[in-house]
């Protein structure tokens, strides 16, 4: 909203017969007119927001193929009469800088998030200059999936507050003035979201180990923390919650990737001497994403039952740098496979898991990963894919705007790199399933259509092989 309260400005799409267009438009708050278009012709735009005065507007914009977190661009222009624009710039960003949350400071000065050192971090613009807030080796912010995100705000007394991400926990963190470090904030939480602050309070959700997502308020810099609501309560006797623990594992390549392990955690039994748990691995969606480490029932069902669960964050994942999120470029059912593999082959080794009992799991782009794993590698000896994709190249020509050139990235552009789409495309290899799967899809998901799962189960009963399907309405 404007200053005056007179107009407001934000992200427009439509869906016309020629294709769907994304625009800054603005119309006035009375509804007297209709909308305007503000700026146009780049594929994507987010985050507008107008300076404290009133006289310029900062936004995101980027183009296909890129995704928000391969590369954007920060503009700024002068805010005129009616809501024009004159005079725009570009700030920074590229196709190879990934650019979120412009946000103006009280005095005019212009602050956003950026990766330009790898890792995302605070900068602000001044006098035409681009400074580095508080560098630091962690994650500022996160993969923009959806509007709004919020990982730092300014408090009354010229300190920011920010959160940030390490070997896969969330912290709170403050940044005096004048200061270049980030002071951590002793927080029981490892999960945080949503920022927010009226100047001397902050709000934050956050979850933990043994708590759901709970809404609480802070007092800097005591950190006095007084949690406000809480999203769901369970009557689950600590001592059968199994806590979280990331660790690092070697992988491919000579690389280190990074997982979550929780262990079997129940305080009525106890396993024989000789007995080593059966495993379930892990695959998060997105696949630009990170497993959370907070309280999830999911997780604990089975941990209380015997099992022990790795939640593991694949090269691709956020998180760990710009650099560990580029190692799926063109490696999309490769590395994520590999490093769920080594993942559990790691906790193998360290007598955590036995290795004839391991099994995988996954939504979406996890769903993905565990189809191809199962088609392409024989490790695992069962395996539960949840709306993942079986099809590249049907991905292609069904999915949404936002997620359409994601493969371009991921496998290769299309249709230059057709025959890497049918290699990769766990559809294609299904005659080489050993093990038995599940199945399960919602018939109305735009992401990835029912066609996925029913070109998956046509292969499987061409071959008659042991499998589940459960379709939900």
């Amino acid at each position: 909203i404007t200053p005056d309260g007179r107009r407001l400005i934000c992200v427009r799409e439509r869906h016309e017969a020629d294709g769907v267009y994304n625009e800054l438009v603005t119309l006035p708050t009375d509804g007297a007119t209709p909308p305007t278009i503000m700026a146009e012709g780049y594929d994507f735009y987010a985050a507008p927001r107008i300076s404290p005065d009133g006289t310029q507007l900062a936004w995101l914009a980027w183009r296909h193929p890129q995704l928000p977190w391969d590369g954007t661009e920060l503009w700024v222009a002068d805010l005129g009469v009616g809501a024009t624009l004159h005079n725009p710039r570009r700030v920074a960003g590229s196709t190879s800088e990934s650019i979120m949350q412009p946000q103006w400071r009280s005095d005019g000065t212009l602050y956003f998030i950026s990766d330009r050192t790898n890792w995302w971090n605070l900068y602000c613009e001044r006098a035409g200059q681009i400074e580095a807030v508080a560098p630091i080796s962690a994650e500022l912010g996160g993969a923009q999936w959806v509007f709004g995100l919020c990982h730092y705000v300014f408090l009354a007394d010229g300190t920011i507050a920010c959160i940030y991400t390490q070997q896969g926990f969330d912290h709170l963190g403050l940044i005096a003035p004048g200061s270049q470090a980030v002071q951590p904030v002793p927080c029981a939480y490892t999960t945080l979201g949503s920022l927010a602050t009226d100047g001397t309070t902050l709000w934050v959700i956050g979850g933990g180990p043994t708590s759901h997502q709970t809404l609480f308020a802070l007092q800097p810099p005591t950190g006095a923390m007084t949690p406000l609501q809480t999203s769901f309560t369970t009557a689950l006797d600590e001592r059968f919650i199994a806590h979280p623990e990331p660790f690092a594992f070697p992988t491919e390549h000579n690389l280190t990737a990074h997982a979550i392990f929780y262990p079997p955690t129940n305080a009525l039994f106890a396993a024989p001497a000789s007995e080593r748990p059966p495993l379930i691995v892990i695959c998060h969606g997105g696949p630009t994403g990170a497993t959370s480490a907070q309280l999830n029932m999911k997780v604990q069902f089975w941990t209380s039952r015997g099992f022990g669960v790795v939640d593991v964050n694949y090269g691709g994942s956020t998180g760990y740098g710009r650099d560990y999120r580029q190692r799926l470029q063109g490696s999309w059912g490769i590395v994520d496979v590999m490093d769920c593999i080594n993942a559990a082959r790691f906790l193998i080794a360290q007598g955590r898991a036995d290795e004839k009992r391991v099994a995988i799991r996954g939504g979406s782009a996890g769903g993905y990963t565990t189809l191809r794993a199962l088609t392409w590698q024989t490790f695992f000896a069962t395996g539960a894919s949840y709306y993942g994709l079986a099809e590249l190249e049907t991905f292609v020509h069904d999915t949404h705007k936002f997620e359409s050139r994601y493969l371009d990235y991921l496998i290769g552009p299309y249709p230059e790199q057709q025959a890497r789409y049918a290699e990769r495309s766990p559809v294609n290899f299904a005659d080489q399933l050993s093990v038995p799967v599940i199945l399960l899809q919602g018939l109305e998901d735009k992401i990835v259509p029912p066609s996925q799962a029913e070109i998956m189960i046509a292969s499987l009963d061409k071959k008659g092989l042991p499998y589940a399907y459960l379709a939900f309405e």
